[in-house]
């Protein structure tokens, strides 16, 4: 793709008090810096640009390619939510939490893990989770969420980020998460292969509300800062 534009022919009107103001060293042979045009002259301007621009190909979902400006840091979000339903164990952050019900989904339904892997590929400027790891390929069932981070976490050093620091928030109604949080926040650390240090989880209810606050859906929201190696 490239593209050009021209400037031409414009005009600046000036009154008979009217004058441009130059810098000194501009007119060596005058001692003014002010040039006076007499009323109602014009000082046309003919002025080209050009510039140009090379498309880049498009990422291939299945194998994506970080091809984004190297910036010195770079921020994503990720969210993610999914269905409660009796019969499934409930994941997150890569620790089965005890409950009466579990996520809904093509792999795991890990819904942090899900949402840290949408946030650093966000951060990227590469597609998300479901056009990379797409629910219609069967390779993809019943699958740790973990493969997912462990690829997230591949892209982004490849392209040349490390993780500044991330945080999480999970959207629940129940089971407490305050007994779990800081399982979750060691195993989600080790697998992003960060200090714990840099890694926060935080967990609200939903104060009864829609279906989250009725326990029949759990969501995750997370912020992450990649910074250049």
């Amino acid at each position: 793709m490239a593209y050009s534009f021209t400037i031409s022919s414009i005009s600046i009107p000036f009154t008979k008090s009217s004058s441009l103001l130059f810098p000194s060293s501009s007119f060596s042979s005058s001692s003014s810096s002010h040039f006076p045009f007499k009323h109602h002259h014009a000082l046309p301007i003919s002025l080209s640009v050009s510039a140009s621009a090379t498309s880049t190909t498009a990422i291939e979902t299945d194998k994506p390619q970080f091809s984004s400006k190297l910036l010195p840091f770079r921020v994503g979000h990720g969210f993610d939510l999914h269905r409660l339903e009796p019969g499934y164990p409930l994941i997150i952050g890569g620790i089965n939490i005890p409950h009466d019900r579990g996520c809904e989904a093509h792999s795991d339904g890990d819904v942090l893990l899900h949402c840290v892997v949408d946030a650093i590929l966000g951060a990227l400027g590469l597609p998300d989770i479901g056009q990379i790891f797409p629910d219609s390929d069967p390779k993809w069932k019943g699958c740790d969420s973990s493969v997912f981070i462990h690829e997230s976490v591949r892209l982004m050093h490849e392209a040349g980020y490390d993780i500044g620091n991330l945080d999480a928030t999970l959207i629940l109604q129940r089971p407490k998460l305050s007994p779990h949080k800081d399982t979750i926040k060691a195993n989600l650390a080790t697998l992003l292969g960060v200090d714990p240090s840099i890694v926060n989880i935080k967990a609200k209810t939903h104060e009864k509300v829609d279906s989250l606050g009725e326990n029949r859906s759990i969501a995750a929201h997370t912020v992450v800062l990649l910074m250049r190696k």
